[in-house]
């Protein structure tokens, strides 16, 4: 949630990133109004509680009418100090609601509009070639579709996949395991190269966790509950990451970065009939995913770092990709600035996400209450950032970018260690 202070002191700049979201101006006014209703509602209870402690010190002195006076006193204020009480602690939750309902704010230079408005950054050609199948490099064979080369090499299942748990579930087998093992342990060594801390978090979460990264707002329908147990099963181990440190006091002299490997799952709701076709939009996936806690100051040259070593990864598995810097309209709740690479896919002729770098600034850590102290000992709220470092989904480039014209697929070097040194995958079918 926002600071505050910021509603308060500039409420301007909220305003501004609202136009920017292309959302509602109108929840800043209605935080600032909370706000005021809430002081308001403190401070009639601070009145009256101080008048009736004021009224318990005379009471033993006083006598006759003035007694009575004060007890006939001492009732009303008992009832009417219940009811600030109570209007205090509705005051509190229509704030929360309020200060709930405004996303993060866009971080200055953020390409304003929606999801088209992105701008490109850079593109990067491993080859120094235009990709495979663009205008500037037609194909002189075939070109075959990740599902195509991976059902040839026993890679991806999906007719198995949805026998077994419906529309949008596959198996990977055979090579297509040995490449996603392979690529989350390149991912994961490559981040402790970094100094990186490597973890396995949880899967499940409780609400106040999920609510507490952002996800239970516009996303909540992309999300799995168990409803008899009240957990949230994760759509990105940034949620269980970032609930690490809730509550506590960090001691933040550098930044403290975390990879995570999990199994990930997401419902796509609202995507029916969206690329279907294939792993690109699943519900179960694995990814290794990078978090980091740092101080405010350092979050955008952390958020840069962040980006880097994911062009590091893409540079590793040798395909064409481009940066993108996302525009306010397509950033999710908690993010302020967000880098996306996307690799080229030949079978669809254009770029697909692969990677997601977000600076959430101090928004998530401040619903978790995770902070550090100053120089001058005084407690800070910390800033968190994440980003995707490898995930199931990087096996549609690896695939489509490397396939030769007699339908093998060449394997990056990188990954040859992880499938027993083999070079060149062949057709098993």
């Amino acid at each position: 949630m926002i600071d505050l202070r910021l509603i308060r002191d500039d409420p301007e700049t909220v305003r501004a990133s609202q136009r920017a979201r292309r959302e509602s101006e109108s929840v800043v006014d209605d935080l600032l109004r909370a706000d005021e209703e809430r002081r308001a509602a403190v401070q009639r209870f601070e009145a009256l509680r101080a008048e009736q402690k004021q009224l318990s010190k005379q009471m033993p002195k006083a006598t006759g009418a003035e007694r009575d006076d004060l007890l006939r006193r001492t009732k009303e204020l008992s009832t009417e100090v219940k009811a600030a009480e109570a209007a205090t602690g509705e005051a509190d939750a229509a704030l929360r609601r309020a200060q709930y309902a405004i996303p993060n704010v866009v971080e200055e230079g953020a390409p304003p509009g929606g999801e088209d408005d992105f701008v490109v950054l850079r593109e990067v050609r491993p080859t120094g070639e235009a990709p495979l199948g663009s205008a500037d490099n037609p194909a002189d064979f075939p070109i075959r579709d990740h599902l195509d080369l991976g059902e040839r090499f026993g890679a991806i299942d999906v007719e198995r996949g949805a026998k077994v748990s419906g529309s949008r579930f596959y198996y990977l087998t055979g090579v297509g395991a040995l490449l996603q093992l392979g690529l989350l342990q390149l991912a994961m060594a490559q981040a402790v190269e970094n100094g990186i801390i490597p973890a396995i978090p949880p899967v499940l979460v409780k609400p106040e966790t999920m609510e507490g990264t952002g996800f239970l707002g516009a996303h909540a329908s992309e999300v799995y509950r168990l409803e008899a147990d009240d957990l949230f099963l994760v759509g990105t181990s940034e949620v269980p990451l970032a609930g690490l440190h809730s509550g506590e006091i960090l001691p933040l002299t550098a930044p403290i970065r975390y990879a995570g490997w999990s199994s990930c799952f997401r419902r796509e709701a609202g995507s029916y009939g969206k690329d279907v076709r294939g792993i690109l939009r699943v519900h179960q996936f694995d990814k290794v995913e990078m978090f980091s806690y740092c101080r405010p100051e350092e979050a955008h040259a952390e958020h840069l770092r962040l980006l880097a070593w994911e062009e590091e990864m893409l540079a590793k598995v040798e395909v064409p990709y481009r940066v993108i810097d996302v525009a306010a309209g397509d950033l999710g709740t908690s993010a302020a600035r967000k880098y996306d690479c996307e690799a080229w896919v030949p079978s669809q002729g254009r770029y697909r996400e692969v990677t997601s770098s977000s600076n959430c600034t101090t928004f998530q850590a401040r619903r978790l209450n995770i902070r550090y102290r100053d120089e001058n000992g005084k407690t800070q709220t910390a800033a968190t950032l994440n980003g995707t470092l490898a995930t199931t989904r990087w096996l549609i480039p690896i695939l489509e970018n490397h396939q030769q014209p007699d339908g093998s697929v060449r394997v990056p070097k990188a990954l040859q260690p992880y499938l027993g040194g083999r070079d060149v995958l062949e057709p098993s079918r």
